[in-house]
């Protein structure tokens, strides 16, 4: 099957045609060939198909949420090609059981390429390290462990988990969440947790495990990979840690380079998240520092629930928000729009950097002839309320709901499969005999 895309601007760059032949990209230029398809790509971005290194898909466990394959085909619409599974499931992937079931059940679902994340204790518990060697030879292959959605909390267990990742060139990703410090927390402590009589929620609970780990990353040779940062003073510290020359790696989410705290004075859980939407303040210097290389890369933390875990009062609602479908059009609106980045750093922190520290092959060269046919055509110049009843996936807990949004995907090529074809999800089972 060969594809011809016509007239894409790369990267938000030069104009170009892109000739897809299998699961290659054979050509790029201007190409006279014929192609069993043609693409009209005149007037979008081509940009390669973008990596989440941070996603929730529930499954073993939490299929009332989501599945593999419903969070496979929201991936594929929000333009993604690949995306890491977080490790809290039921039963928790830390084992090479579990992490090769994931990774199997993402290649039958065919959307996107599931890299299973594997947990760094036994069942999340925080006192054992999990057979992280058993997973990491595991067919799956698994590169990046983390037990999020809790912090890996004792600093020795923590240090003995950077010392084994780092004899394979592995990463511990880490949920950075003093558990003490946070204890019935629901919200930032802040003006709006006064206002509200809500328990808070200090950014120091945050930056203190970030600063304590990034020593211990320092001490013994390790990558570090921080989770959703969500304060100024979490950027600060990752940034003082990378001019010491420590190998630490930052992600933060779309709803925190948007959203503020004030969200949640009109009481409605979607907008309860672990970490909370802090200040503007916040939300302002962590765009400057995705701008500047502090933080890598974003990844969503695409977080589903089912409607009665967010139908509820505040303090019992479950902390998460859906994120795969929006992800790019919160770029496009927090930073691109806003001046701070172009759309070649967008496929840097959306595709080439995330798949570098997940070591997922076929990203280093996008769009380049020879490079896996991994795209996303985006129509930057649409605009529409976000709807959260058109996603894909089983919840639609988007904090997202009513806001105007700019960016549209309309075509997704996965290993030279289309999953997205003019805006529209392809039926699973044509993906798959494609």
């Amino acid at each position: 099957m060969t594809i011809l895309i016509r007239g894409a601007s790369l990267m938000g760059g030069d104009t170009s045609d892109i000739l897809v032949d299998g699961d290659i990209i054979r050509e790029v230029g201007r190409i006279s060939s014929s192609a069993d398809r043609v693409i009209d790509a005149h007037g979008l971005i081509a940009l390669p198909g973008l990596v989440d290194l941070h996603s929730h898909l529930r499954e073993p466990g939490g299929e009332g949420s989501e599945t593999i394959l419903s969070g496979s085909r929201a991936a594929a619409a929000g333009g993604f090609t690949a995306v890491h599974a977080m490790a809290n499931t039921s039963p928790v992937a830390d084992t090479a059981e579990l992490v090769e079931l994931v990774a199997e059940r993402g290649r039958l679902a065919g959307y996107v390429e599931v890299r299973p994340v594997g947990a760094v204790t036994k069942n999340l518990g925080g006192e054992q390290l999990a057979d992280i060697g058993g997973m990491a030879r595991s067919a799956a292959a698994v590169t990046v462990f983390s037990d999020d959605g809790r912090c890996v909390g004792d600093a020795l267990l923590m240090r003995r988990a950077l010392e084994y990742v780092s004899t394979f060139g592995g990463v511990i990703a880490q949920h950075s969440q003093d558990p003490r410090l946070t204890e019935d927390a629901v919200i930032n402590e802040g003006r709006v947790s006064s206002e509200l009589g809500l328990r808070g929620w200090p950014s120091v609970a945050e930056e203190s495990i970030i600063a304590r780990d990034v020593l211990l990353a320092e001490y013994v040779g390790a990558r570090l990979h921080v989770c959703h940062v969500s304060t100024a003073g979490s950027a600060d510290v990752i940034r003082w840690a990378k001019k010491r020359g420590i190998r630490v790696t930052a992600e933060v989410t779309p709803h925190h380079l948007l959203l503020t705290e004030d969200r949640a004075l009109a009481y409605d859980p979607l907008f309860k998240v672990n970490p909370p939407l802090r200040t503007a303040a916040d939300v302002e210097e962590l765009r400057r520092a995705v701008a500047d290389g502090t933080i890598d890369v974003v990844a969503t933390d695409h977080a589903p629930h089912a409607s009665a875990s967010k139908d509820c009062t505040w303090h019992d609602a479950s902390f998460g928000m859906v994120g795969l479908e929006s992800a790019l059009s919160v770029v496009q609106h927090a930073l691109v729009d806003a001046g701070h980045i172009s759309w070649s750093d967008v496929a840097r922190i959306l595709s080439v950097v995330p798949a570098e520290i997940g070591k997922v092959g076929g990203y280093d060269a996008p769009l380049e002839a020879g490079s896996k046919a991994n795209i996303t055509l985006v129509d930057s110049s649409h605009t529409s309320v976000w709807d959260a009843s058109r996603l894909h996936g089983r919840s639609t807990n988007s904090p997202f709901a009513e806001i105007s949004l700019p960016g549209r995907i309309m075509s997704t090529i996965f290993n030279g499969t289309e999953t997205v074809i003019d805006g529209t999800v392809v039926a699973p089972e044509l993906v798959r005999k494609t």
